[in-house]
């Protein structure tokens, strides 16, 4: 039998799901500045417009714009730099911490960027790029190898910043600050979800499937969403600091429920179809947003020419169908995207959840 040295790493992972999204979302945002713009060095007042880092925006309680400064990119060049480090690292992480704590170690970096960025610029800044959120997935990498933890050799992270100071070094204007900002941010962030697995651990039986871990984050996150201005209206004056604990308690619920289900024969069936009514009800839940962005769009000049015609003209004088048969779709959609797992758990015999429980054994932290 072969086994493979930590020299035998390939320098190179392909990108998956979470990665190839920001991928996308990188690339997508940079078209639309591009067409608004017509040119390549996007203007600052376009910069500005979509989500840019500038003075005072904190104070201005514009926190949206501390993670979308990461998405905007000045000219080809700055974009297609960062969208090379982040195939080149992203797949690698995502791979060994999964889709959900990649995106935290991203988050983290660009949270890192946009804070500390308002102590430490001049008076006037305009901050932008993925810079950080990259540097988070480098550090995170870091992390995970000086603690054992990865089987990569020190030959990539060689390669790693000489092709970064290389990338780097072609765009003139470059924050420094950012990377080694973004890189401690990533470390930190690394650690912490190492220590909350070793914790996680102890309480949980089943170590979760991906896609239930996203998937439970985010819908449980936009259901607090947009619950939240509801339930706030009903807790007395002073004392709504209990929501944010409350809702802390329930997800812990909601995570043990989860972990009980996945021990039993069968249960991935089951967890499947109530993420499938859970996503679907979440339309429902921002029905209100959902028919004025339709509306918005039924009355915009891009649609116009085509809101008299079928379907368009059917979804936008039946709001409140349009969103129904929304929901439906998301329900069919989720059970189409889960299939596998759905095909899986109906045949499974008990295997399937022994299985689960036996990776929460092997794996201890990250």
């Amino acid at each position: 039998m072969r086994f493979l040295t930590k020299f035998e790493q390939p320098i190179f992972e392909a990108p998956r799901g979470m990665a190839q999204f920001l991928l996308a979302a990188n690339l997508i945002v940079f078209g639309l500045c591009f067409v608004q713009s017509g040119a390549g060095d996007i203007a600052p007042d376009i910069l500005l417009r979509y989500g840019a880092m500038t003075t005072g925006a904190i104070e201005r309680h514009e926190y949206w714009r501390m993670i979308a400064y990461g998405f905007l990119h000045a000219n080809p060049i700055h974009l297609a730099a960062n969208m090379f480090l982040l195939i080149l690292w992203g797949g690698h992480l995502e791979k060994r911490v999964g889709a959900l704590y990649f995106a935290f170690v991203y988050l983290s970096g660009l949270l890192a960027g946009a804070v500390v960025s308002k102590f430490t610029s001049p008076s006037a800044y305009l901050l932008i790029g993925a810079a950080g959120a990259l540097s988070a997935i480098f550090g995170a990498l870091a992390y995970l190898w000086a603690s054992g933890k990865s089987e990569m050799g020190w030959e990539f992270f060689a390669i790693s910043v000489g092709i970064a100071v290389a990338l780097i070094a072609i765009h003139s204007r470059i924050d420094w600050g950012a990377f080694l900002r973004g890189f401690a941010a990533g470390m930190i962030c690394c650690v912490c979800l190492d220590v909350m697995e070793r914790v996680v651990g102890l309480l949980l039986r089943c170590k979760f499937p991906e896609f239930v871990k996203v998937n439970t984050f985010v819908a449980f996150g936009l259901a607090v969403l947009g619950s939240w201005p509801v339930l706030l209206f009903y807790f007395p004056a002073g004392q709504s600091w209990l929501l944010p604990v409350m809702a802390a308690i329930a997800g812990a619920v909601v995570v043990k429920a989860l972990d009980l289900v996945l021990t039993m024969k069968k249960g991935i069936v089951f967890v499947v179809i109530v993420l499938a009514a859970t996503n679907a009800a979440l339309v429902l839940l921002f029905k209100d947003g959902l028919a004025q962005g339709l509306m918005s769009l039924c009355g915009s000049e891009w649609l116009g020419r085509y809101a008299s015609q079928s379907p368009f003209a059917n979804a936008c004088a039946n709001v409140d169908a349009t969103i129904v048969l929304t929901s439906v779709v998301t329900l069919l959609v989720t059970l189409i995207v889960y299939g596998r797992h759905l095909v899986r758990g109906i045949s499974d015999v008990g295997f399937l959840a022994n299985t689960l429980r036996a990776e929460r054994v092997r794996y201890r932290g990250l």
